[in-house]
Order: C-alpha cells, then sequence, then structure tokens
C-alpha cells in the first residue's frame, strides 16, 4: 500500500497587498512601521542570497516620511498600493540601483526608471531593493549567480517534515523567495520561457505572467525582446491582479506594447 505525504506548504509570513490596503485606509498602520517590520525581517533572515542591492535603511525611511505626507497633504486615494513594500528582478531598471543581471561586469547605473517600475512608485509602493537572479535570466533552477544561491523556503528545514536544501527555481529566484519569505508584500521578475512561474510553483507562491505586451518592458534586459514579460509574485491571485492593474498599460517606448480594454477580476 502507497503511503501518503502531509502537502508540504511554506511558512504564512506573507504582508499582503490587499491586507495593508485596509490597514493604511482605516489608519492602522503607518509606512514606517512597515518599513521596520521588512528591515527586521530581512535582517532576521541573514545572508540568504536573496539581494543584490537595496536601498539604504534612510533612504527606506524617507520613502515611508514622504508618503505620510502625502496622506496628511492630499490623501492616499489615488494612490492604490500606498505603503506597501515591493522588490524588483535585477534585470529591471530601478533608478539609484545598479542593474546587474547577476553579472558584475555588465552593471550600469540607470538615469531612470523602468515603466513598470514607475507605475509601482507613483501608485505609493516602496521599492526595498533588487533581487537575485539566474545570470542574464538563462536558467530555470536559481543557481546560476555570482551573489550566491538563495533556497526554496520549502528546504532547510523551514517546514516540518522536507528534507535537504531545495533550490528556488529561477530564473528570478530572489523575487520568490522575498515574497514566500514574507520580506516584501509583491515583486517584480521576468518571464520568458517559466522564469517567474517555475520559481512561485517552488516556492508555494503566485506567478503571474501577464499577456505579451500587457505590461511594458521598457527598462528590461531583454532575454527574448519579443517574449519577455514583466511577471509578478505575490501570497495570492487577488494580490497580482492588484499589482496588474497598477503596472499594465500602453507604453510608445515598447515596440511590444499594446493597450488592452476593461479590467479583470479575481478571487
Amino acid at each position: 500500500m502507497r503511503s501518503s505525504s502531509p502537502a508540504i506548504t511554506p511558512p504564512d509570513h506573507s504582508i499582503g497587498v490587499r491586507e495593508l490596503q485596509v490597514a493604511y485606509a482605516t489608519e492602522r498602520l503607518r509606512p514606517q512601521r512597515i518599513v521596520d517590520l521588512v528591515l527586521e525581517r530581512i535582517a532576521a533572515r541573514g545572508q540568504d542570497a536573496v539581494w543584490i542591492s537595496r536601498c539604504s535603511d534612510h533612504e527606506l525611511h524617507q520613502r515611508a516620511a514622504d508618503l505620510d505626507r502625502i496622506r496628511r497633504g492630499r490623501g492616499s486615494a489615488e494612490m492604490p498600493l500606498f505603503g506597501v513594500p515591493c522588490a524588483v528582478k535585477d534585470n529591471i531598471d530601478v533608478a539609484g540601483l545598479a542593474t546587474t543581471a547577476a553579472c558584475p561586469a555588465f552593471s550600469y547605473r540607470p538615469a531612470r526608471n523602468a515603466n513598470c517600475v514607475q507605475r509601482l512608485i507613483d501608485a505609493g509602493a516602496i521599492v526595498v531593493g533588487k533581487t537575485n537572479m539566474d545570470q542574464f535570466a538563462t536558467g530555470l533552477t536559481g543557481t546560476r549567480s555570482p551573489y550566491g544561491t538563495c533556497q526554496s523556503v520549502l528546504g532547510g528545514g523551514l517546514v516540518a517534515g522536507t528534507g535537504a536544501d531545495l533550490i528556488s527555481g529561477g530564473s528570478s529566484s530572489g523575487s520568490a523567495v522575498a515574497v514566500a519569505a514574507g520580506l516584501v508584500s509583491f515583486t517584480l521578475g521576468t518571464d520568458t520561457a517559466g522564469s517567474g512561474r517555475v520559481p512561485a510553483a517552488m516556492n508555494g507562491i503566485v506567478g503571474c505572467k501577464p499577456t505579451r505586451g500587457l505590461v511594458s518592458t521598457a527598462g528590461v534586459v531583454p532575454a527574448c525582446r519579443s517574449l519577455d514579460c514583466v511577471s509578478i509574485f505575490t501570497a495570492d491571485v487577488a494580490d497580482a491582479a492588484a499589482v496588474l492593474d497598477v503596472i499594465k498599460g500602453f507604453d510608445p517606448a515598447d515596440a511590444w506594447s499594446r493597450s488592452v480594454s476593461g479590467n479583470a477580476s479575481y478571487s
């Protein structure tokens, strides 16, 4: 008789997008507290190879203070991701942080944010830093990075009954682990041939690959320009839909971009 094993699920440390939206709307939470929580969780994990670069603690607290001033001034109703912490795969440009695509020799400092990142910032999100990846987004294991190898949250004894350490999957390895470990509410990755969906599956979270052209890839280091998609990692489908609603939209700077009308509803 074949024995059955209990389903393995990641520990629930998630900071849900919609959960934070409600907390901010009812003024039960301030961005400064979320920044403190994120920094505490990052420090507690230590050298986990999730990050290639991060904004300084000062920069994150300054962003939180700026958002507080916005709320006191004109309010946050027009900022659907107000105070929500996120991270970005390191082949997507974030002004002020180097883009490396996990290759130190390739590193450059972009003058502006990628279109999708700018949309997040305009919506009130707090970008914490850039996440690890298979070099040049070529790989599905998460092990091809000179910045180290981050492990799946389902390995390393983090879940009762699991054995040896498990790979995170790739190429958006750090983006998946950052969400599954509860370090941020959501992350952006890329998905050309599974680079978003594979690490999401290997960490027990949602990996949303939008239809090609729905989200601009301007400011994204290409793997295959005609197939690349910016992907979204969240704890559940509804949170992924909330982020997608913010970052989608036509961008004349992207030759593959297209306009789509209507909104989808997920639960």
